[in-house]
Order: structure tokens, then C-alpha cells, then sequence
């Protein structure tokens, strides 16, 4: 079949205004569709240019928005454009809402946002219903945050009502043994019915994350002698310099070297700092940016990490003693999720406020003789999906998708 002649169109949307997590997961699940039977065609929208620096699988492109970010406020603004946020959003509302129309998929899968960034999914959304051949399916992390602030953040979003009216589906990337968010979010009844929980989304395959191959590749490429490899990765890095601080500055047990990930976000003079430091320690390298972290954490004895859903997600597929220093500001997400995780004995946790780099030493040495835990989480997300999306485009004929209609409720 060319490509031209996919009989599946997919749509991808992130807002992606803090890190590369968004973008990362439907990275991920584009691939678990490229890889199920007859791959789609997949469109992923998002709002910034290192998407194009990931690697993509067939089949996949990428609807690039103007950027926005956070200022260190806490408040949204135009990352690049020096014009005002309200035209930055009305600027990428109209190009999702173009882009759509043009591609016409068959799915739009919507990360965490009902409404979109500042509600520019809005009009995209009102021309599929109107269009009627789109199945819209909302995807949740595990966590979005202490429940009586979800809750709060949701009402005041009016995301009951744009899922009930724009949605057929919600998928959760999670387990709900670990995190139930049904229960723990009190979601009305007529959108809990619509919740399948997928499993945790685990980009890691059994052929790309053979420890001994990764660990030699790393050690290869980065000119290190040792045996055994100290992981500190960072997420995006705009918040993570003083975790990667305190672990190049951490004594290390003996035949082991230690790599830092700092992200692309991160400042740059906090990225020199690391390379200045990391100049004086010959069995430590610092690594700018790779379109490949999971290789890295494949490779590596321990990992200390920040909480952000994908690198868990990584953490617990690879079986790795884990250190979580958890994001605690703004939001409680990762602080949950790492607390809940290590309830259950699959890694440990510390605050930032007290993170050291003693501490980090110390943890190092306990957990040098230490076996991994297994645990029973669920990490089969990416094989549920293409089976759930099948099922959700078999539920309903689509000549009930017509103008006015009310979205699926099962």
C-alpha cells in the first residue's frame, strides 16, 4: 500500500508549553499505530520546533504551531513571536483548525487539554462534530494533581461539558492499581463510562533496551572506562538544574560513570555550570540534547531522575534502581505519582527542598549490591492502544456521526 493510500487518518494534538512530555507520549503511541497492521497516516500538532528533531516513524509528520511558554511567573506567553498572547492563540487556533480540515482525519487524539491551550481547540473541534466523521478521544495522563485541584482546574475549564458534547472517548495512560483517577477525580458518570485505562504508555521495547548493548554504546560514544553507568536525566530541563547539580557533584562508587541529560530547555548558563563541573570529574559527561533519552536509561546501573510521566514510565519498563526527585511547583502531579510508586517498593523518592548531593551519594552506595524490584505494574499501554482504537471505529457505524449529534457514550 503507498502511503498516499492509507485508509486511517490520525491526528495528534499537544499544547506542549512546559517540556517535551506531551509530545514525547503521542511520539509514541503514532508509533504504536504505525506498527499495528495497516499503519495511518498521522498528523502530529504541536507548538514546538523540537518536534522536527525527534525521530518520527513512517507514516508520521508534524503540524508545527507558534510556540508558547511560561514565564517565570508562572504565566503563559509567546515564546518566540513578540506579539500578544491572544494573537499568538487566535494565530494557532486558525492553523489547527485549517490543518484539520485539510487532513480530515478519521481520530483526533486530544493530550490532557479538552479544550486546548487557552481553549484553541475550540473552533477544530466544533468543525469535526459539525463535519461528523471524527472520532475524538481525550488522552490523560495517570496524575493531573491533588484531586481537589484537578477538580477545581476542570470546572473552571468547563471540561465536563466540552468532553460530554466533543469526546467519545477518554483514554488514561495509567494503571489503576497505581492511581485510580476515576475514583480519586469523582468524573460524573456519564464520562467515567467513557474511561478505558490503557496501561502506562512504555516506549521501550525488548530489542531496543538490552542493557548490555546500551551501556557499551554509551560508554562508546561518550569515551568513558567503566563498568557501570550513573544516570541523571532532567526531563526538558527548564527546572532541573538543581537536580543534575547535586548529582555531578555526588561521589560515585568505584567503576562507575556518571552521564547527565539536561534537555533543551534548560538556561544555558546553567548548562555551562554542569560542564564546568563535569570538566573536573574525568568519569562524568554531560549531554545537551538527545532524540534518544530512553538509550541512555536503557544503559544505565541507576537513574536519578524528576517524576515526569515518561521517563517513569521508562524507569519502571527497564527495571531500574530510581532515585525521583518529584517537580513539587506548581503542581503536585509528580510528587504523587513518585510517592505512589514508591508505596509499592518500585523506587525511592526525595524531595527537592532537601535533595544533596551526600544524599545522592549515599543512595548510590545502598542500592550498589541491591537486586531490582519487580513490580506488577501494568506497562502495556502501546499494545492496547491500536486494539481500543479499533474497537471505539467498529462501536458506532459512521453514518451516526452526523452534524448536531451527540458523541459516543459507552
Amino acid at each position: 500500500m503507498h502511503r498516499h493510500e492509507a485508509s486511517l487518518r490520525v491526528a495528534l494534538y499537544s499544547h506542549d508549553t512546559q517540556g517535551l512530555g506531551h509530545i514525547r507520549r503521542n511520539l509514541a503511541i503514532a508509533a504504536a499505530l504505525a506498527g499495528a497492521g495497516h499503519p495511518p497516516a498521522v498528523l502530529l500538532v504541536a507548538g514546538t520546533q523540537v518536534t522536527t528533531s525527534l525521530v518520527h516513524p513512517a507514516g508520521v509528520d508534524c503540524l508545527t504551531l507558534p510556540a508558547i511558554g511560561k514565564n517565570p511567573g508562572g504565566a503563559y506567553e509567546a515564546r518566540q513571536l513578540p506579539i500578544p498572547l491572544d494573537e499568538v492563540v487566535r494565530l494557532r487556533a486558525d492553523a489547527i483548525a485549517a490543518g484539520l480540515a485539510a487532513f480530515q482525519p478519521d481520530v483526533l487524539i486530544v493530550d490532557k487539554v479538552p479544550a486546548g491551550l487557552m481553549g484553541e481547540l475550540i473552533p477544530a473541534l466544533k468543525l469535526l462534530r459539525r463535519r461528523g466523521r471524527t472520532r475524538c478521544i481525550l488522552g490523560l495522563r495517570d496524575i493531573l494533581d491533588e484531586p481537589h485541584i484537578a477538580a477545581k482546574e476542570w470546572r473552571d475549564a468547563g471540561s465536563s461539558r466540552i468532553v460530554q458534547r466533543y469526546y467519545d472517548a477518554v483514554w488514561v495512560y495509567g494503571d489503576p492499581a497505581v492511581y485510580d483517577a476515576v475514583r480519586e477525580y469523582a468524573f460524573l458518570d456519564a464520562i467515567a463510562a467513557k474511561i478505558r485505562f490503557t496501561g502506562y504508555i512504555n516506549r521501550c521495547d525488548e530489542h531496543s533496551c538490552r542493557p548490555e548493548d546500551l551501556r557499551r554504546q554509551t560508554l562508546r560514544d561518550l569515551k568513558l572506562s567503566a563498568e557501570r553507568i550513573a544516570l541523571c536525566t532532567v526531563g526538558g530541563g527548564q527546572d532541573g538544574f538543581s537536580i543534575a547539580e547535586a548529582f555531578v557533584q555526588a561521589d560515585l562508587p568505584s567503576d562507575t560513570a556518571a552521564v547527565v541529560l539536561t534537555g533543551p530547555f534548560m538556561e544555558e548558563r546553567d548548562r555551562r555550570r554542569l560542564l564546568t563541573l563535569a570538566r573536573h570529574r574525568n568519569r562524568t559527561r554531560v549531554v545537551t540534547f538527545t532524540p534518544h533519552p530512553e538509550r541512555f536509561l536503557g544503559g544505565a546501573d541507576w537513574v536519578v531522575s524528576m517524576a515526569g510521566y515518561n521517563t517513569t514510565c521508562e524507569i519502571l519498563a527497564a527495571n531500574k534502581h530510581a532515585l525521583l526527585v518529584p517537580r513539587v511547583r506548581p503542581r503536585l502531579e509528580q510528587w504523587i505519582r513518585a510517592e505512589r510508586l514508591a508505596d509499592l517498593g518500585a523506587v525511592s523518592v526525595i524531595h527537592p527542598d532537601v535533595l544533596t548531593p551526600e544524599q545522592i551519594s549515599r543512595w548510590l552506595a545502598v542500592t550498589t549490591e541491591q537486586h531490582r524490584k519487580h513490580t506488577s505494574i501494568d506497562m502495556h499501554g502501546l499494545r492496547r492502544v491500536p486494539a481500543l482504537l479499533h474497537d471505539l471505529l467498529h462501536m458506532v457505524p459512521p453514518s451516526a456521526f452526523v452534524a448536531g449529534a451527540q458523541p459516543l457514550v459507552h
